[in-house]
């Protein structure tokens, strides 16, 4: 989340990955993918920024957390792919009549 201020001075967090678009007319306004639009004290300039350092920090923790080893990932198999003995793991398959 990053945090801006509105006209009034009260400060909220807003979900940058949730910002469809950011303009300036004078004021900055950040329109979010659901179409609410807030009105901001920070600069077009300053927004981006801000963008920018939360997805770097987000990089920076990802990068943090311990390689983790064990299983690998697979399917799951359900009971009657288990009783086919034709089936050779690789996943489903085109029907043989297109559907209707």
């Amino acid at each position: 989340m990053i945090v801006v201020t509105r006209l009034n001075g009260t400060r909220f967090a807003v979900n940058p990955d949730l910002i469809e678009r950011i303009h300036e007319s004078p004021d900055t306004h950040l329109v979010t993918l659901d179409g609410a639009a807030y009105v901001v004290l920070e600069s077009l300039a300053e927004v981006v920024e801000l963008i920018a350092d939360y997805r770097a920090y987000i990089l920076s923790k990802a990068r943090d957390f311990p390689a983790i080893t064990g299983y690998p990932l697979s399917l799951v198999r359900t009971d009657d792919q288990d009783d086919d003995p034709s089936d050779d793991g690789a996943g489903p398959t085109a029907p043989a009549q297109p559907r209707k």
